[in-house]
């Protein structure tokens, strides 16, 4: 068995670098990977649009916020620009024998007991995803997936393995994606809180409290990670950011891992976990109230702007028009920007706020609509 970490390229060998992975759970992770490698850094943070409310039933009689993985793959269609090629359930002699003979690399879940690179390995059941490729001395295996556990962390990385090391997969979901074209306009992010009263009632009321409280900690860990990639989400369309707010879902994490651990040690538990809880749902309305769309700019300053963002980057105006991000575009660098800001302020006659003049506000052609708006407003009618 060769289980070191691959040290050359191998086919298909996906980069992990770009991928928050500190964001994501275990299923988008790899779904992340696959998106960036396709479309470019930073895509899979559109994964964090949307902020809903859901639970479902889970173990233990308790409910679980953790979606299904058929919501998962939605999602990477609907945001990613992936398209699902092929799905199949396989036995893990299928599964390796399917990746030999296709050569492709292929998108897995499959039961993180039997992933000898997880501290998971062996110790406990739960769904997880990588990336499997065939590699010269067996198998690739890509996972992007961080998180600090009982045993050790589970950090980013890739793999060799022999088919023995994979031989503990009983049952895999294996899918094959493609690319497709990615929508250029970035998806607005969208909150809606539910009504989260039945969950927190599950828990409260749960008699097994060591049982309740070790999923209660998962589940924190799950609503505290949605929380952060839907402000960055929103970081990223130039929103604002309760920072004070993700740092309290933070404490609800730690207060809900430290209540789970003192109740399994056999302590008494400690008061105020489900009060956290409850206090920073709520709170959520305020800090993530989905924004009040922008009045529409002046048509004729939107289309000298995009006439002006077309020439200096040589992009097409209707993809600018469009809503896609100057970056999407291979001829876009700092030197462009610049350049786009010059020419608006000499070709329209306006002067720009230099307060606004900032990364976050010069994404796109209303973006810079924006910032024009009240100069061109001012302008002396020629």
């Amino acid at each position: 068995m060769n289980d070191h970490p691959a040290s050359a390229p191998l086919p298909e060998r996906h980069a992990l670098g770009s991928v928050h992975t500190e964001l994501l759970d275990c299923i988008q992770v790899n779904l992340a990977v696959l998106a960036d490698h396709h479309h470019g850094p930073d895509t899979h943070l559109r994964l964090g649009a949307a902020l809903r409310w859901h639970s479902r039933p889970g173990p233990n009689g308790l409910p679980t916020v953790d979606p299904p993985l058929d919501h998962r793959i939605a999602e990477a269609e609907q945001l990613l620009g992936l398209k699902v090629r092929s799905r199949t359930r396989l036995t893990g002699a299928e599964l390796l024998a399917a990746v030999r003979a296709r050569g492709t690399t292929h998108y897995v879940v499959a039961d993180a007991h039997a992933m000898p690179w997880l501290p998971y390995h062996g110790r406990r059941h739960m769904d997880h995803s990588f990336l499997l490729a065939p590699g010269p001395d067996g198998f690739h295996v890509a996972d992007g997936y961080r998180t600090d556990t009982p045993w050790g962390t589970a950090a980013p990385g890739h793999w060799q393995f022999g088919a023995d090391a994979l031989a503990g997969i009983e049952h895999a979901e294996v899918i094959e994606w493609a690319p497709r074209l990615l929508d250029a306009t970035a998806p607005r992010p969208e909150y809606d809180g539910g009504d989260p009263a039945p969950y927190l009632a599950a828990y409260a009321d749960h008699p097994d409290r060591a049982a309740a409280l070790e999923q209660l900690s998962a589940e924190t860990w799950l609503l505290a990670r949605a929380r952060a990639l839907h402000a960055r989400w929103r970081a990223r369309l130039s929103l604002p950011v309760d920072t004070e707010h993700l740092r309290s879902w933070d404490l609800v994490v730690e207060q809900s891992y430290l209540a789970h651990r003192r109740v399994a040690r056999g302590r008494t538990e400690p008061p105020g976990v489900l009060d956290r809880l409850a206090a920073a749902l709520a709170a959520d309305a305020a800090a993530f109230a989905t924004p009040a769309p922008q009045a529409a700019p002046d048509p004729e300053l939107r289309a000298a702007v995009a006439a002006i963002a077309a020439s200096v980057l040589d992009a097409p105006r209707q993809r600018l028009l469009d809503g896609a991000e100057f970056t999407a575009f291979q001829t876009f660098s700092s030197f462009r920007l610049v350049e786009l800001i010059e020419r608006v302020e000499r070709e329209l006659e306006v002067e720009l706020d230099a307060d606004d003049l900032i990364p976050e506000n010069l994404r796109r052609v209303d973006d810079l609509c924006q910032i024009a708006s009240r100069p061109w407003a001012a302008a002396p009618a020629a």
